[in-house]
């Protein structure tokens, strides 16, 4: 990369890369297309990231099978592999869209974690195929190789379906940071689910009720019960170019673009408002669309140097349209904490993001 561009660079929360949590976002404002490269995907491990020796780590597949298995990398790589684009994103981004009032920060801190690549690997349903699969079974509790051993419980139905085990990612390895040396896939559900460094994978009848999915991502809702087993990323845009940080440099002509993604399949729609949303045109949508994965939209545009706001919003091919900020909140809440980019009190912000414009050509964002 030019030394003209060295600002295009993760957020690190934990840049000397200790063994607690690490926050790394991606710098959307940055970037344009629909893939995200390997250095810059967002990334957050809850311990660290493990050095782990590939020609040692092993995968096994057991449970309520007729025959466990064991994997090494070398005995994965004979299998027939698929590549597909999916998008992976963290549930707690854009959570801090929940404060109370809007905080000023760019569109990667607001925004950064998710990431769109291109992941090449072995379909689970073959491994489990091999394995054979017990009539009893019904779920799937996944475990990763990181020092709290992160495991989540998948429906044996999405294994089945479009789940992966991610040797790949944009043509090479894994990143350590994304699961090196392998990852199980999840195409549009949360990431976390994702399981990053995956070591085992246990064949059950009932989910396992981990750690984590049933304290950390099951947040309370406003009338007291926990959100729990929400698995999919909704319909979801928001503007990249213009967006905070990026200040126009006067009246004239400029693209609006974007990024949309929906756990439910092909983005169908993305509309784009200059009047918080009083009236709508439609955007651009760049080809090819794929499934479950970022779609860039784009819109000509221009700019007569008045205030404006600039809003996006995404429809899926399942007929789901993004809500607005006030509908999202009424189902889920605000937080009672100080605004920070860090914290959270809910997950699966999808809500419209409305960004003003002033008359000097600044960007700030507002709720609208």
């Amino acid at each position: 990369r030019s030394r003209f561009e060295n600002k295009v660079v993760r957020t690190l929360s934990n840049p000397k890369a200790e063994p607690r949590t690490q926050h790394a976002r991606t710098p959307h404002h940055l970037l344009n297309g629909t893939f995200t490269p390997n250095a810059l995907h967002f990334v957050i491990s809850h311990a660290g990231d493990p050095d782990i020796d590939p020609d040692k780590h092993r995968l096994v597949i057991h449970g309520l099978v007729k025959q466990p298995l064991v994997f090494t990398l070398d005995t994965l790589s004979r299998y027939p592999m698929v590549s597909r684009m999916a998008f992976v994103e963290c549930g707690g981004n854009s959570a801090p869209m929940f404060s109370n009032e809007p905080i000023q920060a760019s569109v990667q801190a607001l925004h950064g974690l998710v990431s769109c690549s291109e992941w090449t690997g072995v379909p689970l349903s073959s491994l489990l195929d091999e394995a054979g699969i017990d009539a009893k079974a019904k779920w799937i509790v996944a475990e990763g190789a990181d020092a709290p051993h992160l495991s989540r419980s998948v429906p044996l139905a999405k294994a089945l379906d479009d789940a992966m085990i991610a040797l790949y990612q944009n043509g090479e390895r894994v990143m350590p940071g994304n699961g090196y040396p392998m990852r199980l896939l999840l195409p549009g559900w949360e990431g976390n689910m994702n399981i990053k460094w995956v070591r085992r994978l246990q064949v059950t009848d009932q989910p396992g009720m981990t750690f984590y999915e049933a304290r950390t991502y099951a947040p309370i809702l406003p009338g007291g019960r926990a959100y729990r087993f929400y698995f999919i990323q909704e319909v979801k845009s928001f503007i990249t170019h213009p967006s905070p940080g990026l200040a126009l440099s006067g009246p004239g002509f400029y693209e609006i673009s974007g990024i949309a993604y929906s756990g439910n399949g092909r983005i169908s729609k993305v509309m784009v408002s200059a009047d918080g949303g009083q009236t709508w045109a439609q955007a651009a949508l760049q080809g090819p669309v794929h499934s479950k994965a970022f779609t860039r939209f784009r819109v000509p545009w221009r700019w007569d140097g008045g205030p404006v706001v600039l809003q996006s919003r995404a429809w899926d091919e399942a007929g789901n349209m993004q809500p607005t900020r006030s509908e999202l909140v009424a189902a889920r809440g605000q937080t009672a904490r100080p605004p920070a980019v860090t914290g959270f009190p809910s997950q699966h912000y999808n809500a419209i993001t409305s960004w003003a414009i002033e008359r000097g050509g600044e960007v700030r964002n507002v709720y609208a």
